[in-house]
């Protein structure tokens, strides 16, 4: 018999983005009886939280035990290019600008509150937070750099290419430029921390360097490079998932949600 999840929003004006952030809570059935703690994921882009069929998967998912139930959050995005990306440094074109207050509104105001609110587990072993494309980015990011919050992060076709300087510049370097990567090779290993990643084949088509794969891929191959020269080892700590004919769509990471899920949440 499939469980049924429940579905409350929450709605409250944070000071630190200076707007009304609304945020999707699914929960589990009868989460409110008993003492169990339950898992969190948190999730970027919580407005494309029913295209993504992620309730009806998770209630799959835990009617036949392959993932033991979780509370999920989606933050509903405000502007995304803000927002999102990578909170330590804008980009060259100043996009990211409300990304470190973001950061702290997840990891100081959302996550107390959903503790405080719902039987959320406080143990970080337990968190996790996702996103797609820009949200990937970002929840790639706020994982980084508070490993004592988030131990598992999901980046569905992350915006990896996110650089310091215009890809046309004659002075571009992927080594250099491309902020994420950099942010890895210059920090310390987080320890307890495992990355999922997931990329399409059809993700997009443009080739900056010229050697026949698509930069979606090569961007995200190449900060797994970075991770495992942090001593991260594949497959354990990394798993890359890359789907046949994927798109940098919905449809595409809808199809792969049930994977990420498994792989974080799986019993």
């Amino acid at each position: 018999m499939r469980a049924t999840y429940s579905e409350e929003t929450i709605s409250a004006y944070s000071s630190l983005l200076n707007r009304e952030v609304t945020v999707t809570v699914l929960l589990p059935p009868d989460y409110s009886a008993g003492n169990t703690k339950f898992p969190l994921l948190i999730l970027n882009d919580g407005q494309d939280m029913k295209a993504l069929n992620l309730k009806q998967t998770i209630e799959e998912l835990t009617s036949v035990s392959e993932v033991e139930h979780v509370i999920v959050a989606g933050v509903v995005a405000g502007d995304r290019l803000q927002e999102y990306g990578v909170a330590a440094q804008r980009d060259y074109l100043k996009r990211g600008r409300s990304a470190k207050a973001y950061t702290k509104y997840i990891t100081t105001e959302l996550i107390p509150y959903l503790i405080y609110k719902f039987p959320v587990d406080a143990d970080a072993n337990r968190h996790a937070i996702a996103g797609c494309s820009m949200g990937g980015l970002s929840a790639i990011d706020i994982a980084w750099n508070h490993p004592e919050l988030f131990r598992r992060v999901g980046v569905f076709s992350g915006s990896f290419w996110w650089r310091k300087r215009d890809s046309a510049s004659r002075f571009y370097s992927d080594h250099r430029d491309r902020l994420m990567h950099r942010q890895v090779r210059n920090g310390r290993k987080k320890e307890g921390l495992k990355f999922w990643f997931q990329t399409g084949t059809l993700d997009e088509q443009s080739d900056r360097n010229k050697n026949g794969v698509i930069d979606s891929i090569d961007d995200t191959l190449d900060l797994i490079v970075e991770l495992v020269k942090k001593n991260y080892r594949p497959f354990y700590d990394i798993h890359y998932h890359e789907v046949k004919e994927g798109h940098h769509d919905i449809k595409t990471w809808a199809e792969a949600f049930p994977e990420f899920l498994k792989w974080a949440f799986g019993k």
